[in-house]
């Protein structure tokens, strides 16, 4: 990828900076990212058991931001102890701004031991169930979606009013207009950089500036050019600079309206 980026003020609303695969040199990863022009990074849990470091890791770090939820992966080990706790982790962080979301929440129908009648039917439970204290804590929702676009659109419709970023979307044009009408934005990242990507790069070219945001899922989905390795926040400008392409317009605007879409459906940024 040409290196010869601008430096805007680009955000990644979506990074597992608290990963394992950053411990050997996480504080330089996150000097690259700032260096790149990333302005803030937002950091989601998966369980409660990560809790406190995606917490600790955002309020040491600059323009960092995190979300408190429980990850369908996490769903089999999650019963009303970990709602228990998670209510009571966003209470404590209230006034917390840099707090910014409930996530990584939603429905996982691909990994094969969450597909079975009963596995479907408790993600469904604590997906209600954390969307229900979203709508009690007044925050938005980083969503989870893989093999399940219909059923999250369903419990959304069922919890009006709740918002936020249907994170790595990948579903059709159709359901993503859906997503869009409930007043999520979508999340764009390293997946819409390769080439036969033919329907997200669709997406991305054809739905409203506005609805889109920008994210590495860093360490995962590497863009085109870094295929099967680690996922890093600073390749967000480079991913920016190729949404700007494939719509044929400038990378200034791209990191100036995703920004702002960002921070519209994250009041907290």
């Amino acid at each position: 990828m040409d290196a010869h980026l601008p430096t805007l003020p680009w955000i990644d609303t979506h990074c597992h900076l608290d990963a394992a695969e950053f411990d050997a040199d996480r504080d330089e990863v996150i000097e690259d990212a700032a260096r790149a022009g990333v302005a803030h990074i937002v950091v989601p849990a998966v369980d409660t058991a990560n809790f406190d470091a995606v917490r600790r890791l955002a309020q040491r770090m600059p323009g960092g931001r995190y979300a408190l939820g429980i990850h369908p992966l996490a769903s089999p080990g999650a019963k009303e102890a970990e709602l228990e706790l998670l209510d009571a982790a966003l209470t404590r962080a209230a006034t917390d701004a840099r707090l910014v979301a409930i996530g990584e929440i939603g429905l996982d129908l691909f990994v094969d031991e969450l597909k079975s009648d009963a596995a479907r039917a408790h993600q469904e439970w604590l997906f209600a169930e954390q969307l229900r204290l979203a709508r009690h804590h007044h925050l938005p929702v980083l969503l989870h979606v893989r093999r399940a676009q219909d059923r999250v659109l369903k419990a959304l419709r069922a919890h009006r009013g709740v918002t936020g970023i249907a994170h790595a979307f990948n579903g059709s044009a159709q359901q993503a207009g859906f997503f869009v009408e409930l007043g999520f934005k979508l999340g764009m990242g390293g997946a819409m950089t390769f080439e036969r990507a033919l329907n997200i790069r669709r997406i991305a070219s054809d739905m409203p500036l506005d609805a889109l945001v920008l994210e590495t899922d860093a360490p995962d989905i590497a863009p085109a050019w870094r295929y099967k390795s680690r996922n890093v926040p600073a390749e967000i400008p480079a991913i920016g600079c190729e949404l700007a392409k494939l719509r044929g317009i400038a990378p200034e605007v791209v990191a100036a309206q995703t920004a702002k879409n960002a921070q519209t459906i994250l009041p907290r940024l």
